[in-house]
This record gives C-alpha cells, structure tokens and sequence, in this order.
C-alpha cells in the first residue's frame, strides 16, 4: 500500500470586502493547486468558522473562466472579441494610451479606479502609489462605507468600540443593520456562544426577515431608512421609564439635557407611523434593552445605504451612551475597528507623492463622471484613460445606465485586471490576467475584529497571472513613475509598513501568524474618555466637521425625513441586499453559488402582490427614473407591505433584459460627505403579460 503525504497547510487570510477578515488554513496539493480552506480554530474571533463560499475557494481559484492571459480587444466595445497577447505587448499599450491621453488632457484625465475585490493592504491600496506619483485623479471612496464610518465617529470621535468577541458574554446583543448570516458569519460564532453560556437575548432590527432575522428571539421589520425614528423612541422610554444612566451620560457626554429635551416628543407612537412597527414592538425593545447592563449594540454597514445613514447610525450608537452600557463588559456598542491599527502607509500608497491640488472623483458617480457631469469634474479634463483593480463598476455602480453609457465612449480607453471576465473587463480595451490571494503575498487587518494576519502565497500563480503590486511596479516603469515602493517586493513593503506603524515585523507576522491589535478594556470602552478632544460622546453632532455638505442636517438624533419618498406613481421601496453566496460581484462565477441563489428575484408581500396583480414565479417589471428591468417575483411576507427586496448583485447577463438591478439606484451622493445610496430607492412595479 501507498503511503500519501498529507497535504502541507498554510496560515493566510481572507481577503474578500467582509468584515469577518477570517484566519484561514489552506490545503496545498501542488505547486499549482489548492485544496480544501478551513477557518483557523485557534484564531480566538474567527474560531474555526468560515463561510461557504470561502471554504469552496479551491472552486474559485481553479475555475475553468479564470483569465490566464494577457488579452487585447479586436472588435467593438462588449463584442467578446479578444486576440491574446504578451505582457510586454499589453503593458506597452496601457502606457502609451495613457502618456498619449496624458501630454493632450493633462496627467488628472487617468483615473485609477479601485476597490475592496482584496482587502490585502498591498494589492488594494497600491494603485495609489501610481495614481499620486503620476498625479493622475484622486478616488474618493464613498461605495460603502463613508455614510456608516461618519455617522459613528461623530459621536464617539473615534472608529473602534468595544472587543466584538464581548458579543459572547452579552446578555443582550442588538444585531442592527447587518444580515451577519450572510455577510459575516462570525458574529454569529460568538452570538450563538452567549445564547448557549449565557442564555442571551438576541434582536435584529432590519426591514426584512433575513437569515439572521429567522435566529432572533425578537425582530424588529421596520421600513427602510428609519433606523434613526426607532432609536429615538427607545431612547425617549429609556428617560421616561428612568432607564437612563443619568451618572454615567453627566460623567461621559455632550448634550444630554438638550437630547432628554427633544425626545419628549419622539414617543413610540410617533416612531410607529414612520417605521411601521407596533408601539409594543417599540416598548418591548426598549425595555429589553434598557434592563440589561450588558448589553452589546452590532451595528453593520446597512446604515451605509440610505440619504439618511450618517444621522441614523449616529442616534443608534446614542442608545449605548444613554444607557451606559458602555461601562460592563460585555455591553457598548460595536461597527468596524480601523483606528486600532495606526497604520503608516506611506510607502504603500505613496503619500509623500501626494499633491492635495490634484482632483478627487466620487467613484459612487462614476455614471456621471464618465459621461461628463462639469460638477462631478471638478471643471477639469474629461476621464479618457481607466485603470481598474479588484472592483467591477458595469454591476456594482449606481445608475448603471449611465456607467454603461460612460463605458461605451469610442475615446475611453480602459484596462482591467481581473480574474474573470467581469461585465466591467468586457468593456476594457486591455484585459490582464490577476493572481487570487493564494497566489501572492499579503497581509489584512480585520475591520470587524481586532487582528493584523499574514497571507503569505501558497502556490504559485496560474497561467500568466499577475499580481495588482507587479502590475503597478511594471506599468511605473513604462510611465516615467518614480517611488521606491516600486523597486519592492510586496514582503519587504509589508516588513517596512508593519514597523514604522509599530507592529511585529513581517517575519515575527509569518511565524505568528496574526497579531492582536484589540486595545485595552477601559479604552475600547472608552471608559478614559471618548476620543473627542472633550473627552465626551456627542449627542449633538457637529456634522460640519464631518463633510462640506452638512446644510439641513438634524443637530440631535432624529429622523431625517430625506429618503427617497414613495408616492402615487412609486409606491415601493426597493432594498438591494446582499445574497449569501454571493460578496458584491465575488463569487458570481463559481457554480455552487449560482446554483444556491438560482436567479435574480424580487421579493413582494403577498398583499402588494395582489395588488400588482402578480404571483409567485411570476415576471414583473420594476422602474423609477433611473430605468426599469425585469425580474422574476418571490412572494414573502417576511417584509412590510410596500417594502420589496432583490438579494444579490448578480452580473447583468443574468437579468432578462441584461440589465443589473443598479440601473434604478440613484447615484446621489448623501450628505454630508458623499456615499451611495443601494437600499433607498422608491420604484413602481406592474406585472408582465
């Protein structure tokens, strides 16, 4: 009999936009090949758990539609035609169109465009040090986070809370705004522990009964987009029915007394018109709530998606301060933890290259961007040159009939690197091949935990694939761009970054294999004081210190009456969430999780669809300004009547019409400082002949 190895298991990370950022162990079979992908069980956050989709990961990495080549188009723009080509040759392209591009409109007409395909410090943040170097046009990043960050750090003055793995000795944990089945299993891992040690009371506030929502013992459906009336009106029993921590709020806050003083009129009964939840429902939460010391307030980047977000995520995180709950362990509240690691980026993102005089786009406005918008210009040059890494801008936009429109322009010239062919990378004029996570070297840190992790590469690339810090130093190269992170290998600029910000160097990282950043107790809980220069939790926002854009913004916790309003002619508010098996456009490619979420689908409750005139399975159509498109209709009555919902953003030749379902997003950006609005869309729906 034949003795086989075991397979060799690698430490590394996932890389994808969740806030999870799981410690992974990775099976290698051969230099070129992966095996199966576990959560690392000594990882104390991640705990041996991982999602689906991720454990799947070998699917991903090994599909057979992985680009592999170098590819230059040959036909019109979306044909499909492509002649495969060297590196050299590609490479050598991309400069010339841009230097070409760049001695006609000047260097601001080249925009690199990116996002969070890899949340790897080096292989996203990279582009940057291109982009500033050349001068080319600065990214405002504004697609998901900026309204939740803003509306969280205005009251506590910092992006940190309290240790998320608290959640496990909670006697109550407030799962607000996020599907965490869905988007980051582990909140569960550590729920489902204070449920079972504990006997914790678990409460989901979202307007639909998703999967989280089904584990709850209390699910508060409310209307999109009144996060903030609900807040209110817990806030307002929390005072009456003397559950307020007078001491701690005198000892700890900002405009306490105003706050008492406003609310006497947010009632329960005034917050049940607008959200549509029963004044018990109301009185049962804040009760709940305000009875338990310990209790912990997860709120998700939901909060990111409507007009109102910044002022809604800011009266939720309020409950905790009035409450105290701050104080116990096991109690505060909790959104992303992106101030603990103090990086200095420098030399990832070339700062010492950056010229503040260079505009700054709104990739949420990409749409109008590409299409000419003067405004969204900055009454600069037109965009006549892209270069796009780790995001896919054709589905995941807004107005997604304006950056088709932007896309389709004869004089743009685009290249992606990618790893499928992306609806985005069919519009490109050069398509270059890019490697996954385990095939370069990287390293993360966990947005919705509290760890810095080493991903080193475990196999080496396929085919001729690339990594985004190869691309970058080759194409600097060709452009004249001078730094010396390009003359750097991706490690040794992990080395350099990981100790000038005061962190194990990448050596000490690789042997450990994470290192825990979680700040102290009493300064996660900010019991030394919040990070405002008062020492203090603001109750009353200064939203001027926050954007330019801060006219009409509500100076106390309130619901912000700006949403987009449903009427005669839209009697529908449309949430876009996101699909489990699906993380943005990721995974779109992979068999197993086409085969889970079957086709893009609106769920209606039945009341609306009887009044539409439609039935299960059903084709509708649903429009507003923006577009319209076709869907196959779901009845759910997990939903309040007149709210609908689409889970996924499935890549647009899956529609009927070939269309996304970002066509009926609007592209405004919210105030006070930008950010796109996914789940705040009014829309008409009629039922297909």
């Amino acid at each position: 009999m034949t003795n086989i190895a075991p397979p060799e298991i690698y430490a590394t990370a996932c890389p994808h936009d969740c806030p999870s950022t799981c410690a992974l162990e990775v099976e290698k079979l051969g230099d070129r090949e992966i095996g199966r992908v576990r959560g690392a069980e000594d990882n104390t956050y991640t705990a041996g758990v991982i999602c689906a989709k991720v454990a799947r990961y070998a699917e991903r990495t090994h599909h057979p539609d992985r680009l592999m080549h170098p590819m230059r188009r040959v036909g019109a723009k979306g044909s499909g035609q492509w002649q495969q080509i060297s590196w050299d040759a590609a490479l050598d392209e991309v400069a010339e169109e841009f230097l070409k591009r760049e001695a006609e409109y000047g260097a601001e007409t080249i925009w690199p465009y990116y996002y969070a395909g890899t949340m790897g410090l080096v292989q996203r943040d990279g582009i940057n040090r291109l982009g500033h170097v050349k001068k080319y046009s600065r990214q405002k990043s504004t697609i998901c986070t900026m309204l939740a960050w803003t509306g969280w750090n205005v009251g506590t003055g910092a992006l940190y809370g309290a240790d998320p793995r608290e959640m496990a000795k909670s006697d109550l944990i407030v799962i607000w705004g996020t599907n965490a089945v869905h988007t980051q299993i582990n909140v569960m891992t550590h729920v489902t522990r204070a449920r079972k040690e504990r006997n914790a009371k678990i409460v989901v506030i979202d307007p639909y009964r998703n999967a989280t929502a089904i584990a709850a013992d209390m699910h508060l459906c409310l209307r999109p987009g009144t996060d903030g009336a609900l807040a209110c009106a817990v806030m307002h029993i929390l005072f009456a029915e003397g559950m307020a921590d007078r001491a701690y709020m005198e000892k700890y806050t900002k405009g306490a007394r105003e706050l008492e003083e406003h609310l006497k009129s947010r009632t329960p009964e005034w917050a049940a018109a607008i959200t549509g939840l029963s004044v018990e429902e109301i009185y049962g939460f804040a009760r709940a709530y305000g009875q338990t010391k310990r209790a912990y307030l997860r709120l998700g980047y939901g909060f990111s998606r409507s007009r109102n977000g910044c002022v809604n995520m800011h009266a939720a995180s309020c409950l905790a301060a009035v409450s105290g709950a701050w104080q116990y362990e096991g109690g505060g509240a909790f959104h992303n933890n992106g101030a603990i690691y103090h990086w200095d980026k420098t030399l990832i993102e070339g700062l010492d290259a950056v010229d503040p005089a260079v505009r700054m786009l709104d990739m949420s406005r990409i749409g109008p961007v590409l299409t000419g918008d003067k405004r969204d210009l900055c009454d600069g040059p037109p965009v006549t040159g892209l270069l796009i890494q780790n995001t896919n801008p054709m589905d995941v936009a807004p107005d997604l009939a304006k950056v088709h429109a932007g896309f389709a322009r004869d004089d743009l010239f685009v290249c992606v690197h990618e790893q499928f062919m992306t609806e985005t990378a069919k519009m490109a004029d050069i398509v270059l091949p890019a490697t996954t996570f385990v095939e370069h070297d990287d390293f993360y840190q966990g947005g919705g935990q509290n760890h810095i992790m080493m991903g080193g590469k475990v196999i080496e690339p396929l085919g001729e694939c690339r990594s985004n810090h190869a691309v970058i130093c080759d194409l600097a190269k060709r452009l004249g761009a001078e730094h010396r992170g390009f003359e750097m290998t991706e490690m040794e600029i992990i080395d350099d970054t990981l100790k000038k910000s005061g962190w194990p160097d990448a050596g000490q990282l690789t042997a450990s294999k994470w290192h825990d950043c979680q700040l102290p107790f009493e300064e996660a809980h900010y019991l030394g004081g919040f990070a405002h220069p008062d020492k203090r939790f603001h109750f009353t926002p200064d939203w001027s210190r926050m954007g330019p854009d801060f006219a009409e913004m509500p100076t106390l916790p309130d619901h912000w009456d700006v949403i987009d309003q449903t009427d005669e002619t839209h009697p529908y508010r449309l949430v876009t969430a996101p699909a489990r098996n699906f993380l943005n456009s990721s995974f779109t490619a992979t068999p197993s999780s086409l085969k889970r979420e079957k086709r893009p689908t609106v769920k209606i409750h039945s009341q609306d669809a009887a009044k539409i005139g439609t039935e299960d399975g059903a084709i509708v159509r649903l429009g507003n300004k923006q577009g319209s498109l076709l869907l196959h209709a779901e009845i759910f009555d997990g939903v309040q009547p007149g709210t609908v919902i689409s889970e996924g953003v499935w890549p647009s030749k899956h529609f009927i019409e070939k269309i996304g379902i970002n066509i009926l997003i609007s592209a405004d950006a919210a105030k006070p400082n930008g950010g796109a609005v996914f789940h705040d869309t009014a829309v008409w729906i009629t039922a297909e002949e």
